[in-house]
């Protein structure tokens, strides 16, 4: 087994236990819980609960290889409100934020207001290769077994295969994730609900959250710190290999929602390589080895793109906040494209993508973070390790127009995210050094612009068309400007030449943006998210030698 959940004595005991965990898992055996053992068991009680819409005209594709039911439908639910998840309601153990003595009762107060409520209790795994699998638990009142379903589809359920998988995994000094949920929770304090986590005891309560996308981004929060803390790379990207004739390119992608990384992950280039997917949002890498594992088999995936009669839409199992309509058979298919509400979602089957894999063993040739700066060409080529880290660390992307801002803002500064990846739960200089590691080890390191560059849009075709040029090792770079770690590959139609005075100073603001950032992660949450001196020293050179 992959944790030492079933402790012998105290000693193993103190290795899992908090009072925050003490709190959260004690009510996962109550006498007001039944247990939900099987994804077939899940579907009829998401069919059943109200409010539930089966859409009797989209039939979930061979639903038995998914241990559904012959002739099981999608099921959709709509949530009110709030249609996405909310980064203000985040509470995490060891920061500066997180007041345990003021939070703790709080919590003790919502796991017994539950008392009264039939509470459903299944789990998943999280990783699919038995070099990391941990065992997740998900407490949830009656009422949301539509969550449930949702959940133990998007992670892997057990069945008889991935129990027999699991118990002959690596063993990890780590607990059992547990996830409490109370989605009827309201507390004055807290108006847009609260999600508590404790990474090191693996453990998290989401309370007044309905939308699915908590349930399922805050599960994977403790399996990231969970891969962290055990020597891998945690990563929210996208993981593929182009299988070549005289062997394999791997390449890895790093973007925020919106920025091209499903696309770009799932992309088969008009046929051209024979592509295999590892995951397009969860995976992780180990960084001595270089193998990359997936750790869901399913994909959360926005429907705005997908209108009714697309092709892959078959590949749904559950959606969110999307319409319906009547065929004239009397039929139910959902309206998707967003006309309801923004971010309509649907958890897709594995087999949406017929050439998946759960593990890659050959090394990452290339990594790319995506990027929407307007100040950085198509494509760069970074070439020192600090560098390439330090601009993951940095992964920025333009603010957006309907954005209110505070007086004083500037409007062109830029949003960074590290590494794509708002959920992390571990010190920042972590995934630094590990993707330093990396870039060290011989692994490439590129920004890839996905939005527009000085005005001009970099369109799909301009992005794949650059990473086939890679792939195939056709690619021509050369020295960018003054840049002694930076190469360009010239594109057509994008002129990045500081012959353009405004362009340079444009470019140098927006590296200084990013300067500002790492500098402030010194003072910022108590500096836990500090980084290593060579980070800012890579990033000040690029501006002393613009």
């Amino acid at each position: 087994m992959s944790t030492v959940e079933n402790f012998t004595n105290s000693d193993e005991l103190k290795k899992i236990m908090s009072a925050a965990r003490a709190t959260i898992t004690a009510p996962f055996f109550g006498n007001n819980v039944e247990e939900v053992k099987s994804v077939s068991e899940a579907y009829k009680l998401a069919k059943d609960s109200s409010g539930t819409v089966e859409l009797t005209g989209m039939p979930v594709y061979e639903p038995e290889k998914l241990g559904l039911p012959k002739g099981a439908n999608q099921l959709l639910f709509n949530d009110g409100t709030v249609v996405g998840r909310c980064a203000a309601a985040r509470k995490i153990v060891g920061e500066p934020s997180c007041d345990l003595g003021y939070l703790l009762p709080i919590i003790r107060e919502a796991v017994y207001g539950t008392r009264d409520k039939l509470m459903y209790k299944t789990e998943a795994v999280v990783g699919l290769d038995k070099d990391f699998m941990i065992k997740a638990h998900l407490l949830i009142p009656e009422g949301f077994e539509n969550v449930m379903y949702s959940w133990m589809l998007n992670f892997q359920y057990i069945n008889e295969e991935y129990a027999k998988m699991y118990g002959e995994s690596k063993l990890y000094n780590e607990g059992d994730i547990y996830v409490f949920s109370d989605p009827d929770w309201t507390h004055p304090d807290f108006p847009y609900g609260l999600t508590f986590f404790d990474p090191e005891h693996n453990c998290a309560c989401i309370l007044g959250m309905r939308y699915f996308g908590e349930h399922k981004k805050g599960t994977l929060t403790l399996a990231w710190g969970s891969a962290a803390r055990n020597g891998y790379a945690s990563c929210h990207g996208g993981m593929k290999r182009y299988n070549l004739e005289n062997g394999s390119f791997q390449v890895a992608v790093f973007g925020l929602s919106g920025s091209g990384k499903s696309t770009i992950t799932h992309a088969k280039h008009g046929g051209k390589y024979d592509i295999t997917v590892l995951h397009d949002d969860a995976f992780i890498i180990n960084v001595e080895d270089k193998y990359t594992i997936a750790l869901e088999p399913a994909y959360f995936d926005k429907t705005a793109d997908y209108p009714i009669g697309c092709d892959d839409n078959k590949y749904i199992l559950t959606q969110q906040n999307n319409g319906v309509i009547a065929l004239e058979d009397g039929k139910l298919v959902s309206v998707t494209e967003d006309i309801r509400n923004g971010n309509g979602r649907a958890v897709k089957s594995k087999l949406w993508s017929p050439n998946r894999v759960d593990r890659i063993d050959q090394p990452i040739n290339a990594i790319f973070w995506l990027m929407k700066d307007p100040t950085i060409p198509p494509v760069l080529k970074l070439s020192g390790a600090a560098l390439g880290s330090a601009m993951g660390a940095t992964l920025a992307t333009k603010r957006s127009s309907a954005e209110r801002l505070a007086a004083g803002v500037d409007p062109n500064a830029l949003v960074v995210e590290p590494y794509a990846n708002p959920f992390r739960v571990y010190p920042l200089s972590v995934d630094y050094t590990r993707f330093k590691q990396l870039i060290e080890d011989g692994v490439d390191c590129y920004i890839l612009n996905t939005g527009d560059f000085m005005g001009t849009k970099v369109q799909p075709k301009h992005t794949l068309g650059i990473i086939e040029a890679i792939v195939s090792g056709e690619a021509n770079f050369h020295k960018w400007e003054n840049f002694s770690d930076i190469e360009i590959m010239d594109i057509e139609g994008f002129d990045a030449s500081f012959n353009n005075k405004e362009y340079a100073e444009q470019f140098k603001a927006r590296m200084q943006d990013r300067i500002n950032f790492v500098q402030s992660r010194e003072t910022e949450k108590a500096g836990i998210d500090k980084l290593p001196a060579d980070a800012l020293e890579a990033l000040q050179k690029v501006v002393e030698q613009v």
